[in-house]
């Protein structure tokens, strides 16, 4: 029976963090980045700044005895002008791979967004506990995924029992840059977003750099893949250039060729899977950009629109058709000459038939029983005896 008298407080390091690129030190405790000090430093865009502090993928990995144990954090919580409130970000406990309890921390900072006015204000607020008890007894490993959604600085770690860090079981890493749906958008919690579902099935260890509308081909992204050590990676490229309305059919193909050079500088063999986007009904056709359907918003629904016109893809304007084209046919030329690289159409992930069963609610991103969906599709289509990430060798 454990009391409070005989907490052991464990410093929160980086040897205790696995999926986070960075760890830095703020006046609170520590801060997981999905992006090096670097990358960050050259691109001021709020919207990048958001989504690779938000530790989709980031977990706590550590080996001990103890039965109960706290977790003091500061949660960075959003929310939207005019839209329904959003659920608080959860924390998912796994021990030994299984999952042992969930929590949530209230209260923390507030970044409320009005999306009409283009603005943001900030409140500060303060730090919360998470504590989980009933753990069985004898050494194991735990994990505490942190929110896929919430920025999260980590304070204190207390146990009752000692803590190390977790063991290498071996497992390859897989390496995966996406959009808001590789991030997480709606997903019901960290443990539950399509890479990682796909991951737990695949039996690899997962660093996640789904950056929430910042899939944009920026090269400070592709150093960033390409000096991260990984066995397996795969890039989901599409969906936000269309959102954004970022570039032309001109510039698209140089730049996804950049891209993958980058990467290639630093895993010349490693299997490379370039991921085509997922369907989308209102972009198959029509170009972005994409704004919010403000109407909705006043009605307490938060639902988007398409602002292009599928006439301007005459004018080089990407429409996801455009750019699945255009992905299939530079990795056919690549892969002439690297054997290592794999094309995914995302349609086979997320489909016409797909869509009809599971459409995405607000037009743009899934839910949770969707996620569920692309990941065991990812994970039967990539990490099956037939795919690119196969165990015995490439397909």
């Amino acid at each position: 029976m454990h009391t409070e008298d005989n907490w052991i407080t464990t410093p929160v390091t980086a040897e205790l963090v696995r999926g986070a690129l960075d760890v830095e030190r703020t006046e609170h405790g520590v801060l997981p980045h999905r992006l090096p000090a670097r990358a960050r430093a050259q691109c001021a865009d709020p919207q990048l700044a958001m989504a690779e502090v938000q530790p989709s993928g980031v977990r706590l990995a550590f080996r001990t005895r103890a039965t109960a144990l706290e977790l003091d954090a500061l949660p960075t919580k959003r929310s939207y002008v005019g839209a329904p409130p959003r659920p608080d970000g959860v924390y998912d406990l796994l021990v030994d791979g299984r999952p042992a309890g969930q929590a949530s921390i209230l209260g923390g900072n507030t970044v409320t967004v009005d999306m009409s006015a283009g603005t943001t204000d900030h409140v500060p607020g303060p730090p919360g506990t998470l504590r989980f008890t009933g753990l069985p007894d004898g050494a194991k490993d735990v994990e505490i995924w942190l929110p896929h959604n919430e920025a999260t600085e980590l304070i204190a770690l207390r146990t009752d029992a000692p803590v190390e860090p977790a063991r290498d079981l071996g497992r390859r890493v897989w390496l995966h840059h996406g959009s808001s749906i590789s991030h997480g958008s709606d997903a019901a919690s960290p443990t539950r977003i399509w890479p990682a579902l796909a991951a737990a099935l695949g039996g690899v260890e997962l660093i996640n750099l789904g950056l929430a509308g910042s899939a944009l081909l920026d090269p400070f992204t592709a150093r960033a893949l390409r000096d991260t050590p990984a066995d397996l990676i795969s890039v989901k490229i599409g969906i936000n250039l269309v959102n954004t309305d970022l570039m032309r059919l001109r510039a698209f193909g140089p730049a996804v060729h950049g891209f993958l050079d980058a990467i290639r500088d630093g895993h010349p063999t490693t299997p490379l899977l370039v991921v085509s986007p997922v369907l989308c009904p209102m972009h198959e056709d029509t170009p972005g950009p994409t704004a919010p359907d403000l109407g909705g918003l006043g009605e307490g629904r938060l639902r988007f629109v398409a602002m292009g016109d599928p006439a301007e893809r005459a004018s080089g304007k990407l429409s996801l058709g455009v750019i699945r084209d255009e992905l299939e046919r530079i990795v056919a030329q690549r892969a002439a000459e690297d054997p290592h690289l794999h094309y995914l159409d995302g349609r086979d992930l997320y489909g016409e038939a797909d869509a009809a069963e599971l459409p995405l609610p607000d037009g743009l991103h899934p839910d949770a029983a969707t996620h569920h969906h692309i990941g065991e599709r990812f994970a039967e289509l990539v990490f099956g005896d037939k795919g690119a990430f196969a165990e015995q060798g490439d397909a």
